[in-house]
């Protein structure tokens, strides 16, 4: 009786033998790359999911109507985002950081004399300091040239530019810090924090901040910080 299977070689037998490490090689590979993936996702849920900032969620939630016209290109958080500790210089060239304005609904934004749409949106937000700032709520507008350090002062000077308190760095970090959590990724930037550190809304690019839609919504946040002692 003849077999009429053929009879497979040597070297067919070794492929045959070699085809279960690979598929387990392949397996062993994606749980490891999917178990890294896993961890990122759990350092970023980490970095992100401060419960404390679960309120400025909810006055994101409660002001989102009035993005709108001047603001309509806000962008409100979704989720828990505590801010780096933003470290810069004020005019006197002392170190400040981001913290030493807690307690306050705080607007940072990141200028540079470089950079036209900034320029141009530097005298709203003087205008804004001067109709909204106080003791619970501050324009903290950082200069971020890396160059001459008089040019963007005499930049302030010239467009009489009085209200706002000049922060600097000239290493630009702070630039790095919020595009290191996806905050930044062009100029001007900005950012609303609340009275916590934690982000209410950010948007890439300049606005109307003196607008009667821009007052608004900052004062609907300002708002529900009273709303939520």
């Amino acid at each position: 009786m003849t077999n009429d299977m053929p009879e497979q070689s040597s070297a067919s037998r070794a492929s045959l033998r070699r085809i279960p490490l690979v598929i387990a090689t392949v397996l062993i590979g994606g749980a490891v790359g999917f178990a890294a993936i896993q961890g990122l996702g759990s350092l970023k849920g980490g970095a992100s999911g401060d419960p404390a900032c679960r309120a400025a969620v909810d006055t994101a939630q409660r002001i989102a109507p009035l993005a709108h016209g001047e603001v309509a290109a806000l962008t409100m958080a979704t989720a828990p985002l505590r801010l780096p500790d933003l470290a810069f210089e004020d005019a006197d060239g002392k170190p400040r950081n981001l913290s030493d304005f807690r307690g306050k609904t705080v607007l940072v934004n990141l200028w540079a004399t470089w950079c036209g749409p900034c320029r141009k949106e530097m005298p709203a937000l003087d205008s804004l300091q001067a109709k909204l700032g106080g003791a619970n709520f501050s324009v903290v507008a950082i200069n971020i040239d890396t160059g001459d350090r008089e040019k963007p002062r005499n930049f302030l000077k010239e467009e009489n530019l009085t209200q706002l308190d000049y922060f600097s760095d000239r290493k630009a970090k702070t630039f790095q810090d919020l595009k290191a959590i996806g905050r930044a990724v062009g100029m001007p930037t900005s950012v609303l924090v609340d009275p916590q550190g934690c982000e209410i809304a950010s948007i890439a690019g300049p606005a109307e901040w003196a607008s009667d839609d821009a007052l608004n919504l900052l004062r609907a946040a300002m708002n529900s910080k009273a709303a939520a002692l």
